[in-house]
């Protein structure tokens, strides 16, 4: 039977490349490809179980944690993730022009960030344009001599354009994390990493010491803590943590549960899964 994965399109996005590797990685059975529009729509896919699966970026190594799929994963505590694979970016400047042309740059927000110290040295006078996709500005700039769009160099297969730069991105070493959400939790004890996510009973001092002295109680590294505003008031806020596990960790959602849930207002688990670099040539 066919399994449904939704992801940030259209066609020719990072995140596509992203899905149809860890589609291979988990053996997942004969995947079928969803492509959506935004971040919201690929998780909403997955909670309205419209799509057996959703690929989303949660991290990126330069510009730090992907706010809407923090958001969404808070919003659907029912939704788990699977499996995570980094990939690295490498961005190509693509248009039907050439780059003495160029006046208006099109991508996504956070490709348009990560080439932002190469864009002012180069093109300090184009206007920086954001679109829901590095794919849709692509598709955007084609047949336009003073557009151009920031995207995967694949991305230049398209009809009428061309990479006229690459690579254009600020840091060489710049990689995104990619996770695959279910809606069930694997059971699975040889795992690299777990997430979770919690907010606290009350903004007081020494409430969050607290509750990482507990976190470290477990032994285990904690590889990265970010915090999201609770949009409910000001100064209230829920922190996301990975933690790095060892080999055959077992039952860290029940110790997590155990020595956190007394401080936490809500606690989420969001499981334990293996974590692959791919390595791009």
């Amino acid at each position: 039977m066919p399994t449904q994965v939704a992801y940030l399109g259209p066609k020719g996005t990072f995140a596509e490349q992203a899905a149809c590797s860890l589609a291979e990685l988990e053996k997942l059975s004969e995947p079928e490809f969803v492509a959506c529009k935004g971040l919201k729509s690929v998780v909403e896919h997955l909670a309205n179980k419209d799509c057996e699966a959703a690929v989303v970026p949660i991290e990126n190594s330069v510009e730090g944690g992907v706010t809407g799929t923090l958001d969404s994963l808070w919003t659907y505590p029912n939704i788990f993730i699977q499996r995570a694979l980094v990939l690295p970016i490498r961005h190509a400047l693509i248009s039907s022009g050439n780059i003495s042309e160029i006046s208006e740059v099109l991508s996504h927000p956070q490709a348009l960030a990560q080439c932002s110290n190469w864009l002012n040295t180069n093109l300090p006078d184009a206007l920086q344009l954001p679109t829901n996709s590095t794919s849709e500005a692509v598709r955007m700039v084609q047949g336009s001599k003073f557009r151009a769009a920031i995207a995967s160099k694949d991305s230049s297969s398209f009809s009428g354009v061309q990479n006229i730069a690459f690579p254009i991105n600020d840091v060489p070493g710049n990689c995104t994390r990619f996770v695959l959400l279910t809606n069930e939790e694997k059971d699975n004890p040889f795992t690299d990493i777990a997430s979770f996510a919690f907010s606290l009973h009350a903004n007081t001092p020494g409430a969050l010491l607290e509750a990482l002295k507990c976190i470290a109680e477990l032994g285990l590294n904690m590889s990265r803590i970010e915090s999201r505003p609770s949009k409910r008031e000001l100064g209230e806020y829920i922190f996301f943590i990975d933690i790095e596990l060892k080999e055959k960790t077992n039952n860290i959602k029940n110790k997590l549960n155990s020595l956190l849930k007394p401080l936490c207002e809500n606690l989420i688990y969001f499981g334990s899964y293996k974590n692959t670099q791919l390595n791009l040539e």
